[in-house]
């Protein structure tokens, strides 16, 4: 049986890897041509911060989020803003999907589902803490957060696909051999009946501040394994790298553990909305 479950999750993984590898060169392409000039608009945004941030957050590039906390540590950009960014990050959601052949129209939807979260998360935010703001040097977002610019496209891109391969190999093999022990029926049917339960624990997977959370997420929902509200919980938990690096720019500890907080709740009560009002994706 181990066998049988090493083999096929081999042979899924490695199906996707022409699409992981177009998409990521798209994708590092794109963060070539337009990366600084997104930063420079988030910076410039003032009390629309929330509307932009949220909207330039679902393109997934390397350190977006993380170049938002560093102009909120620096008091540019609001934290309305900041969190509009971290929600509606996705990470490697669009891969993967992508990869998967998911339909444009479902993509579309998850997309602008977090982006609607995020935007009135982050309005709803500033009106209660909006603080003032001052200047602060930005550094380069490939000196401070590994973006692996220096490589060029390439080899960036070829660095991703392999990364998030490995991720996706060791993820379907631990998925493949619960469902051999289980029973795919009798997972689904643990999950998705406790749509309460799930929720809560996505939200709580997705804060894992890497790009295996989103990877996680988004199997399992394509597995069947997970609903629509705990895809959108622990996708908008989710911040990739951005909450790490808020960790080591911004001084005020306790401040970025209200930040953490209010992720998870944002989350969890975004899925809990999605759960209640039947959204199907």
């Amino acid at each position: 049986m181990i066998l049988d479950v090493i083999a096929d999750s081999f042979v899924d993984s490695v199906k996707l890897l022409p699409f992981l590898f177009l998409t990521y060169l798209v994708m590092e392409y794109l963060e070539h041509r337009a990366g600084e000039k997104m930063q420079d608009i988030i910076r410039r945004s003032g009390k629309a911060g929330p509307a932009i941030g949220g909207l330039l957050g679902i393109f997934p590039q390397c350190g977006f989020s993380a170049a938002a906390s560093n102009l909120y540590a620096g008091r540019i950009i609001s934290l309305g803003t900041l969190m509009a960014v971290f929600l509606s990050t996705s990470d490697e959601m669009l891969p993967i999907m992508i990869s998967e052949n998911v339909g444009i129209s479902m993509m579309a939807k998850v997309l602008g589902v977090k982006v609607l979260f995020a935007v009135i998360a982050g309005f709803g935010i500033d009106l209660v803490y909006r603080r003032k703001e001052k200047d602060m040097q930005i550094e380069h977002l490939c000196e401070r957060h590994h973006c692996h610019c220096e490589r060029g496209i390439w080899k960036s891109a070829l660095h991703h696909t392999l990364e998030i391969f490995l991720y996706i190999l060791v993820i379907s093999f631990v998925l493949n051999l619960i469902i051999a022990l289980i029973g795919e029926e009798a997972l689904g049917t643990l999950i998705l009946n406790r749509p309460v339960f799930s929720v809560l624990i996505a939200a709580l997977v997705g804060m894992i501040p890497n790009c295996a959370a989103s990877v996680i997420v988004t199997k399992l929902y394509l597995g069947g394994v997970l609903g629509a509200g705990a895809l959108v919980a622990g996708l908008l938990s989710g911040t990739g790298v951005g909450y790490l690096v808020l960790l080591r720019v911004n001084d005020d500890r306790r401040e970025n553990l209200r930040i953490l907080l209010l992720l998870y709740v944002i989350g969890a009560v975004s899925g809990m909305l999605v759960e209640i009002l039947g959204l199907v994706f």
